[in-house]
Order: structure tokens, then C-alpha cells, then sequence
């Protein structure tokens, strides 16, 4: 059955298959690109000459680049946390409490906005208000729009719970804490934990927003990316870049895994 269905979904694509395969291979071809040059044995990232693995250790021993790694790192987990409590609270808000097209609008356009609009946002924000530009600052501003990504994962799964459950534990006497602590909450953990996961991610590849609102002595993983960019790509950037691309794979696979499991259990 298997095969027939797939030859039958061929048959109705026909030419479709050509623009899909120019399209796919537009995205893909050079992020393929970059991992073979994250081997290559040569100095140069543009002249294939072998595989080695000779630049992952040497990225290791760069000062420079454990920091911002480090810096990324404290960025996304602050950030993460932050996003998690507040999109968490607005999304049972949202759904349990308030229905409100203008207020959905409101806590969804970071997510719509452009980064950029965002960036310059948030720095005028920061300087009226006169608060020092660094890794604080940029943790506040990835929350800002990391937040309505979780609202948008958790309140996708309130919507689907039965809501009865919590009618229940109120009518034999359980306050709103202990409901949403004892009921609610557990029932939407996997949504919350795919929404911080995706908010880590988005956090720890963000590089916009990150560049407008950080000090200069505190750069993060991509502003020190692309300030060695400009003068040219070397192996050890590719060797980092692929770095990052399998944390966000591992990342993404977790998070459908998590929403997959979620949407078995309620069929």
C-alpha cells in the first residue's frame, strides 16, 4: 500500500518535481557545502585538499571563541527561562481567562516583527530608560520575542486539553494553584518543554537583535562569527558553523519527538 501510495503522490506532482528539487537544492546544497569544508585538511575554506579533522581541536583552543560560546550559552539559557514563565502564564491567560483577538495580536508580534524593527525597538528602549547595554540586556531582549513562540506551542496544546479535568479538581475543593500545579501543568509539560527548546534555539543562533542590544566586551557566538567573517571564511568558522547546525538539528528532532508524543497520547 505503502508503494503505491507514494507512486500515486509522484504521479500527481509530475513536472512539480523539478522546482522542488532546484529549491531544495538552493538550501541545502550549501549547508552540505560547509560541512565538507569543516574537513578539509587544507588552510584555505574555498580549496577542498583532504579530510581532516585537524580544526575542531583547533577551535577548541580558541580563547576567544569559548567565550563567546559561553556567552551564547548564558544568553540562550536566561532567555529560555524567561520564556518559558512568561509564555507559559500567557498562554493559560490566553485560553482560561481571556479571549481577546486585539491581545493574541499584541503578545504574537515579536515573532512577526522584523528583527530588525525589533533591534532598533528594544535599543531606544534601553536607552531612554538608561539601562548599560550587555548580556543582561540581551537575555530581556531575546525573551522578548522567544516568549511568543512559547505562547504559541503551549496554548496549541491548551486548546486540545478537556478542560473538564479542571472543572473537576475545582468542584472537590482544589484552589487554582493546586489545579494548574496538580493538572494543567502537567498536561502541557511537553508542550512547555518543546517551547523552550525551540526559544534555546532560537536564542543561541539570534544574531540581530543580539548585535543592537549587547556591549561591546561581551560578544556573543554569532557576533564573533561574523566579525571574522568580514575579513574572510576560514576552516575553523565552518568547523563551528557545522558545530551549531547539529546542536540545532538535535534541538529541532527533540522538539518533534516531544510535540509527536504529545499528539499520540491525546489520539
Amino acid at each position: 500500500m505503502s508503494g503505491r501510495a507514494s507512486t500515486s503522490r509522484g504521479e500527481r506532482l509530475g513536472w512539480l518535481w523539478l522546482p522542488l528539487l532546484i529549491c531544495f537544492s538552493f538550501l541545502y546544497v550549501p549547508i552540505v557545502a560547509l560541512v565538507v569544508m569543516s574537513f578539509n585538511s587544507g588552510k584555505s575554506a574555498l580549496n577542498f585538499k583532504g579530510l581532516s579533522l585537524q580544526w575542531y581541536p583547533e577551535l577548541f583552543r580558541d580563547g576567544d571563541i569559548g567565550q563567546a560560546l559561553l556567552n551564547s550559552l548564558l544568553v540562550a539559557v536566561g532567555c529560555t527561562v524567561v520564556s518559558t514563565v512568561l509564555g507559559t502564564m500567557l498562554a493559560v491567560g490566553l485560553v482560561r481567562y481571556t479571549r481577546s483577538t486585539s491581545l493574541d495580536s499584541v503578545v504574537m508580534a515579536p515573532a512577526i516583527l522584523p528583527d530588525l524593527m525589533l533591534a532598533i525597538g528594544l535599543l531606544s528602549f534601553f536607552a531612554a530608560v538608561g539601562v548599560s547595554l550587555g548580556l543582561s540586556t540581551v537575555v530581556l531582549a531575546h525573551a522578548a520575542f522567544g516568549t511568543a513562540f512559547v505562547v504559541a506551542v503551549v496554548r496549541a496544546r491548551l486548546v486540545q486539553l478537556d478542560r473538564s479535568l479542571e472543572e473537576a479538581s475545582q468542584d472537590l475543593g482544589a484552589g487554582w494553584f493546586t489545579t494548574f500545579t496538580r493538572i494543567t501543568l502537567p498536561s502541557i509539560a511537553p508542550a512547555v518543554a518543546a517551547g523552550s527548546l525551540l526559544a534555546f534555539t532560537l536564542s543561541i543562533d539570534e544574531f540581530v537583535i543580539a548585535f543592537f542590544t549587547n556591549g561591546p566586551t561581551s560578544p556573543t557566538l554569532p557576533i564573533e562569527i561574523y566579525s571574522r567573517v568580514r575579513f574572510g571564511v576560514t576552516p575553523e568558522i565552518n568547523a563551528l558553523a557545522t558545530i551549531l547546525l547539529a546542536i540545532s538539528a538535535i534541538a529541532v528532532v527533540v522538539v518533534a519527538v516531544t510535540v509527536g508524543r504529545t499528539e499520540s497520547r491525546d489520539d
